[in-house]
């Protein structure tokens, strides 16, 4: 993942990302571990399974949210 970068608003925060990067590209990015993770771009949610396949863009809004499973 070389070349130009793309602004993205990531948990609240603008964040740099290569341009065509993938949700999965972030997660490795982020080393996000979480086996419970939930993805949302621009306020929708995105199945785990479309996570390669979906490609940000410029000005997306991405939220990585951990639910607390306890008890």
């Amino acid at each position: 993942m070389h070349g130009r970068k793309i602004e993205i608003t990531f948990n609240g925060m603008k964040e740099a990302v290569p341009e065509n990067a993938t949700i999965s590209d972030l997660i490795q990015l982020t080393q996000e571990k979480d086996s419970g993770l939930i993805v949302e771009i621009n306020n929708k949610f995105v199945f785990p399974q479309q996570y390669p396949e979906t490609v940000l863009s410029d000005g997306d809004k991405v939220e990585f949210i951990n639910p607390d499973f306890g008890g």
